[in-house]
C-alpha cells in the first residue's frame, strides 16, 4: 500500500495531477477539495493516498488531509459506491460539511453532488452514521491545532452556503459568533441563529 507520497507537481489536469518522485511520474486522482489547495507546478507536494488495485489497473488517489482520506475510506466502504463517486462527494463539500450532514441526517445536502440521487444520499448518510463523526474526532483540524480562526471562518461560511443560506445570511449569523469558535461549534451555531431569524 502506497500510503503517502510525496516530490515536484508537474502537472496538474483536474481531477488528475502528475508528482515527479526521483524521476518516476505518479498519476493521482484528488477530489476538487484537494485540488484548489495544490501548489503551483513545479514545487514540492506532499499528499496521503490510497491504492486501489483492480483487474484493469492501478489507481492512486491523493488528499490534503488525513481526514478526507478518511472520508474516501469510509465511503469506499458502502456498496454501490466507487471511487468516482466517493471522490465526486468530496469535491462538493469538504469533510467537516460532510460530517455536518451525516449528524443532522440531511440528505438533501448530498443531493447537490452529481450522480447522488436521493435513495443514494439517505443509504450513505444511513452507513456513515455510526462511523464518520468517530473517524473525523480526530482527524479534523480544530482551531488552534494547526487551523487558524480565519480558516474556520471560511469553513463555516462555506458550509452555510453550501446549505442554501445566501451570502448575507451567513455573514449576518457569523456576527454573533465567538472569534474562536471551531468549525462544527461555530456551524452549530450558525444555524440556531438562523433558524431564530427565518
Amino acid at each position: 500500500m502506497i500510503g503517502r507520497i510525496t516530490g515536484i507537481l508537474i502537472e496538474k489536469n483536474p481531477p488528475a495531477i502528475t508528482v515527479d518522485v526521483h524521476g518516476l511520474g505518479y498519476e493521482v486522482d484528488v477530489p476538487m477539495s484537494t485540488f484548489y489547495n495544490l501548489p503551483a507546478s513545479g514545487e514540492k507536494v506532499s499528499l496521503h493516498t490510497h491504492l486501489i488495485v483492480r483487474e484493469d489497473g492501478h489507481f492512486l488517489y491523493g488528499f490534503a488531509s488525513e481526514g478526507e482520506r478518511a472520508a474516501f475510506r469510509q465511503l469506499l466502504k458502502i456498496s454501490g459506491i466507487g471511487a468516482r463517486t466517493a471522490l465526486a462527494v468530496l469535491s462538493g463539500m469538504s469533510v467537516t460539511e460532510l460530517a455536518q450532514a451525516v449528524t443532522l441526517q440531511e440528505a438533501g445536502r448530498l443531493t447537490k453532488v452529481p450522480g447522488i440521487g436521493k435513495k443514494t444520499a439517505e443509504r450513505l448518510l444511513l452507513e456513515l452514521r455510526d462511523r464518520l463523526p468517530k473517524t473525523l474526532a480526530t482527524a479534523s483540524p480544530r482551531v488552534g491545532a494547526g487551523e487558524t480562526a480565519s480558516d474556520a471562518a471560511s469553513d463555516i461560511m462555506n458550509a452555510l452556503l453550501a446549505l442554501g443560506y445566501n451570502e448575507r445570511e451567513a455573514l449576518s449569523a457569523m456576527k454573533g459568533l465567538a472569534p474562536d469558535v471551531s468549525v462544527s461549534d461555530g456551524i452549530r451555531a450558525a444555524l440556531k441563529l438562523l433558524s431564530k431569524s427565518s
